[in-house]
């Protein structure tokens, strides 16, 4: 089962479309917080990048998956097909921020090891959903 060429391909594009949108919204949260003054607790700016990533993420994928769907079609397909794939790709972002810079901060040094490891995370349940059930989110 783990070794179709063809699937790994696709959920390698569907994942990338799903890291492209949780960037968005997670990446510009914590830019945002290190570039001001604020009182939050590392935690709570990367609680609030994780929701914001998800947002981004469900946005995007509405946007693309609206031209071949209806808008609530595509809505649901977003939600529905890729929430655990998202959650997870968020969590392995933020938890290699910290644990290369110790707080919620984005850098060129740490950034391509963040995009790393949200790539990683998911892509094998991406092709696991892909190959069992032909569920893909693009």
């Amino acid at each position: 089962m783990w070794k179709c060429k063809h699937t790994w391909k696709k959920a390698s594009i569907n994942t990338l479309w799903c890291l492209l949108g949780c960037s968005i919204g997670d990446f510009g949260t914590i830019i945002y917080f290190q570039n001001i003054n604020h009182g939050y607790s590392t935690l709570e700016v990367m609680v609030l990048a994780i929701i914001n990533g998800l947002i981004t993420s469900i946005i995007l994928e509405t946007v693309i998956l609206s031209r071949q769907l209806g808008i609530k079609d595509a809505f649901r397909t977003a939600i529905g097909m890729s929430f655990v794939s998202m959650v997870g790709m968020e969590i392995a972002m933020n938890t290699t921020d910290f644990m290369i810079n110790g707080e919620a901060i984005i850098n060129l040094k740490s950034l391509p090891l963040i995009l790393l490891a949200g790539f990683l995370t998911p892509l094998p349940y991406n092709y696991w959903k892909l190959k069992k059930f032909g569920i893909s989110c693009h």
